[in-house]
């Protein structure tokens, strides 16, 4: 059986072939799709077996960690300078009253505010901050955002000021310059309040010290929290909830009605969405494609005007985890919560993504639930809640979008 990194260098190994195939000068429908193709299926094929690989070692790490004492108690001696989650995963476990007034004396001291009311646990720095890291797992944005870090949840303004049509003169000898001032305006960033929901666990789990029950609770607090954020900032109406990046957006290319965009883009289409945003974000190299995943099934297809692929698959080039996959140039990110292309849909997002600002509050509290609700089902509940906000903080048309044909 290959393993991973042989597997990846052999992808690696083809998509490099396939680049070098999509940069020939001269493009041979007749000869070239069809290694083209083949090689695209190879990758695909490479790619579900170390999907496969990697979620049998992780089904694998999970088993053995929950039935294995050894590894529980390694993990425990592994983590022992860890004080904050210490205390956290013990307060999960047995709530308030496990923890004696030394603990309380260290939750109070690394906490941003202080203790909740009773049931209640507000996380310390180190584990909020695990909590945020596994959340970026969802959805995309977090990962191409500027992510910041607040301990209030006071009101925060930007300022912007949109510069793009203001210019100079040419003036006359004796004559004098002609006033323009400089216009000026804010763009907010408020915090909303979001829930994790309910988590009920059974006391077999938080019996079992086999169990990593701080890992698992974390792990579905994150979960939840995770998606509605995402969907939050990616499709939010910025009222009473945050202004997603794809109400935001200004618009960049509408598909003029044809059939063959209502469901579908064009390649000339993807090229006037590149060159909407102003050339002097695309220099920075921070320019990137966002899109729902069913959307880049459809982009895999399209072929420029001399008939070649525009996807281009990333190969090693030296660096960690290689070079990324490529449309028309830039990275992708595959954002679920982005709508699929149907009528009038802003399917497709194009810019840089820095200039989406999220603001995370750190309070965040979870509560533990120990009523008969969940006594006589033999389970206890938690409950997380945190503050969280996002906007595009530009106003110069970082971000532009692309709306499908209305018919």
């Amino acid at each position: 059986m290959q393993s991973i990194q042989d597997l990846r260098e052999r992808r690696g190994t083809i998509a490099e072939a396939l680049n070098e195939l999509v940069k020939k000068d001269e493009w041979n429908a007749t000869d070239d799709q069809p290694k083209y193709d083949k090689m695209m299926a190879d990758i695909d094929e490479i790619d579900a077996k170390i999907g496969r690989i990697e979620a049998a070692n992780a089904r694998l790490a999970e088993e053995t960690e929950r039935d294995g004492l050894g590894e529980a108690a390694e993990r425990i001696g592994r983590n022992s300078n860890d004080r904050g989650m210490q205390i956290y995963a013990k307060w999960l476990k047995g709530g308030d009253k496990a923890l004696n007034e030394d603990d309380w004396s260290h939750v109070r001291a690394t906490m941003s505010t202080t203790t909740g009311s009773e049931g209640g646990f507000t996380v310390d720095s180190e584990v909020a901050s695990t909590v945020l890291d596994a959340m970026k797992a969802f959805g995309g944005m977090r990962q191409v955002s500027t992510v910041i870090q607040t301990s209030g949840v006071g009101q925060m303004s930007f300022p912007t000021s949109d510069g793009t049509s203001e210019e100079g003169e040419i003036i006359p000898e004796n004559q004098t310059a002609t006033d323009e001032d400089v216009t000026f305006g804010t763009i907010g960033l408020p915090v909303y309040k979001f829930s994790s929901k309910v988590v009920a666990v059974p006391f077999e789990l938080l019996q079992d010290s086999s169990v990593d029950i701080e890992a698992f609770v974390n792990r579905r607090l994150a979960q939840r929290l995770g998606r509605v954020t995402n969907r939050m900032f990616t499709t939010g109406t910025g009222t009473a909830q945050p202004h997603g990046v794809q109400v935001a957006a200004e618009v960049g290319v509408t598909a003029a009605n044809s059939s063959s965009q209502v469901t579908a883009v064009t390649y000339d289409s993807l090229v006037n969405l590149q060159h909407s945003v102003d050339p002097a974000y695309r220099e920075e190299g921070n320019t990137r494609w966002m899109f729902a995943d069913a959307t880049l099934r459809d982009i895999r297809k399209i072929k420029d005007t001399s008939g070649r692929p525009i996807f281009v698959p990333g190969y090693e080039q030296g660096n960690p985890g290689g070079a990324p996959d490529r449309i028309l140039g830039d990275p992708f990110t595959i954002n679920q919560n982005m709508p699929v292309m149907a009528a009038s849909a802003r399917s497709i997002l194009y810019g840089d993504f820095s200039h989406y600002m999220i603001r995370d509050v750190m309070a965040m509290q979870t509560f533990r639930f120990t009523d008969s609700a969940y006594t006589k089902k033999g389970q206890v509940g938690f409950l997380a809640w945190m503050r969280s906000g996002g906007n595009l903080v530009d106003v110069g048309g970082a971000v532009k979008v692309f709306v499908n044909a209305a018919s």
